[in-house]
Parts: structure tokens; C-alpha cells; sequence
């Protein structure tokens, strides 16, 4: 055990942390923002596009720096080189026909490059801005009514009014606006997770149990976990099911600051600490600056101090942000 603590000593020591820390939270308020307050997190949006997606983020009233962060996650994982089954290509996921009409030189060197992410992260808010002017009119929320026409097109914005009443359009304006809180620097404590106890409860079962590598908890796997492993099965007894790898975990809620931090959000490490893609660790906050997570190849399922030097941030997960998460099975494809 870390610190040489024996398990029946960190038992007890979780349990005074748990019920004196989250209970003391359940009473928090929630997190809501302005509609100007749309700083980015830190490290959400990798360094080399950050400044991009600042200034680019606000072309228009409808769009703001998170919200063009979320699309851009969800097309394509921030990748310059993905191509979509529909031909659908590199970071905005422009299909050529509509770069053809819509991409601009955003860099202002003479050409107008789908690949290059300096012409096609301008180029997908410039079009997120000509939708937006086309449906100006239209009731309800200009951001919504954008998406909306990004999705299923400007005339069924106009014609329904707003969202329109299809499946694929509403659940695609959900996913976006949910999945922007994960790139927005919050301005207000964050509401504690309602599933947080459950998460620990599994996860504390888990302690002594040998790591292994790529490990789901399976029959299997003999019941042995991952670091990102251990913290989706966690999230999964509770209802809310977690991407596997642990740098498209960081997006499955809003982030609160360290000092903030309650008991079941997740906690993260990198050795880049400017790029949440460069995540490789992640374990479950348990108060008092511990986490219960699975830490490496040799080692056991145990407590351990948050505060390293790759400490890179934490993630209180809530169902509709894991939810919106982009399934990387498949690149959605809009545009």
C-alpha cells in the first residue's frame, strides 16, 4: 500500500473522507456561466490550436472558443489527418463539395489547405457564422438554431422554427452545447456528481487487486483493471458509460480546480501538461489529496498522493457529459 498504510487502515481513512467530504458538498451550488465567460480550460484544447480556437472562436455571437472546441473534439479528435467513411477530411471535417464553397485562407498564405488546421479550424467557424446569419431570425437559442442548421440544414430551421423535430439533429445540438462545459473554464463551483459514492464503492472493492495492462475486470481478465479500466467500470455500476482510454475520459464532465476537488471526480496525469490528448493516467479521487487507481505493471489496485509534478487536472463526470462523447468507432461526420 502507498505510504505503507495497511488496507484496513485506508478503509477506515476513505470512509471519514468520503462522508465527511461528500456530504459536506451535496449542498454546493451548481456551476452555471455567462454567457461571456467562455475561457478555455486548461490543456482541453491541445497548445498548437489553443490560440486558434481563441481567436476564431469568437467570429460571430453564436459561437464561442468552447463551443468551436467541442465541435472540432467531436468531428475529429483534434486529428489534421482524419477521413471519415463519407470522405469527410482532416481536423473540421470539411467533405470536399462543402470546402469548396466555404473553406477559407485562414493563415492568409495564399491557399485554402482541408489538411491544414490554420485554414480549416477558420474555416469551420466562418461556416458556423454564415449558418448562423442564415437562420438569424428563428426563435430560441442562436447557438442551438446554428448547430441545428450545421447538422440538418438551414431550411429545416426555418421551416420547424428552431431545432428541428428530428432524432439525429437533436441529439447531435445536445451533444455539442453538453460537451462544450468540458472545454469551458467554469466560474462557479461545480455541482457534486450524484454517482460519486457508487464509483468509490466499486473502486474500493478493487483494492489489492494485481494491475493489468489493457484490464476490463472481465472473467478474462481475472478480474483485473487498467488505470482507465478500473475507472470506467466504476462509472458503469453507476449507469454512466465512460470512453476506455483515459484522454476522451478528461471530456466527460466539467473540470474543477484542485482545490475544489470532492470525492469521485477523476483525476488525471500527463507529461504534457498544455494537451489533454497527451493524457496517460487516471485515477478516482477520494479526498484528502488520495485516489484509488491502478497505477502500473507489477502493482496493485491502491491509494496514492494526486500531488505530482504530472498532475494535469480532474473531471467531475456527469451522465450527459459522458454521453456526448464522439464514438471513436466512427468519426461523425456534418460537415
Amino acid at each position: 500500500m502507498a505510504g505503507g498504510i495497511g488496507i484496513g487502515l485506508c478503509l477506515s481513512f476513505l470512509v471519514l473522507i468520503v462522508v465527511g467530504t461528500y456530504s459536506a458538498a451535496a449542498g454546493l451550488a451548481g456551476g452555471g456561466r455567462g454567457a461571456n465567460n467562455i475561457a478555455l480550460t486548461k490543456g482541453a484544447v491541445p497548445a498548437k490550436y489553443q490560440a486558434l480556437v481563441e481567436k476564431w472562436g469568437t467570429l460571430c455571437p453564436a459561437i464561442n472558443p468552447a463551443l468551436l472546441a467541442a465541435q472540432l473534439y467531436s468531428e475529429s479528435g483534434w486529428n489534421p489527418h482524419a477521413v471519415s467513411p463519407a470522405d469527410a477530411r482532416g481536423i473540421a471535417q470539411f467533405i470536399p463539395g462543402t470546402w469548396a464553397g466555404h473553406g477559407i485562407d485562414g493563415d492568409g498564405d495564399g491557399d485554402r489547405d482541408i489538411w491544414d488546421p490554420n485554414d480549416a479550424i477558420p474555416s469551420a467557424a466562418s461556416y458556423d457564422c454564415e449558418l448562423a446569419a442564415d437562420v438569424k431570425g428563428v426563435p430560441g437559442d442562436p447557438a442551438s438554431n446554428m448547430l441545428a442548421a450545421y447538422n440538418a440544414g438551414a431550411y429545416a430551421v426555418i421551416k420547424y422554427q428552431g431545432v428541428p423535430p428530428y432524432k439525429e439533429t437533436q441529439g447531435y445540438v445536445k451533444a455539442i452545447t453538453t460537451l462544450a462545459r468540458s472545454f469551458a473554464r467554469p466560474v462557479s463551483r461545480v455541482a457534486p456528481s450524484q454517482q460519486a459514492a457508487g464509483a468509490i464503492y466499486f473502486a474500493q472493492k478493487q483494492l489489492g487487486t494485481l494491475y493489468l495492462w489493457g484490464g476490463e475486470g472481465t472473467p478474462e481478465d481475472g478480474g483485473r483493471f487498467d488505470c482507465s479500466g478500473l475507472t470506467q467500470a466504476a462509472y458503469r455500476t453507476v449507469g454512466i458509460e465512460l470512453p476506455r482510454v483515459a484522454n476522451d475520459q478528461y471530456n466527460a464532465g466539467p473540470h474543477p480546480s484542485r482545490s475544489e476537488l470532492l470525492p469521485g471526480d477523476l483525476v488525471f496525469f500527463s507529461d504534457d501538461l498544455t494537451n489533454s490528448r497527451a493524457i496517460r493516467h487516471v485515477g478516482l479521487y477520494v479526498g484528502g489529496g488520495y485516489m484509488i487507481n491502478a497505477p502500473r505493471t507489477g502493482a496493485v489496485i491502491r491509494f496514492d498522493k494526486i500531488d505530482t509534478p504530472d498532475y494535469f487536472g480532474a473531471t467531475r463526470v456527469t451522465k450527459d457529459g459522458a454521453e456526448a462523447l464522439p464514438n471513436r468507432s466512427g468519426v461523425r461526420n456534418s460537415a
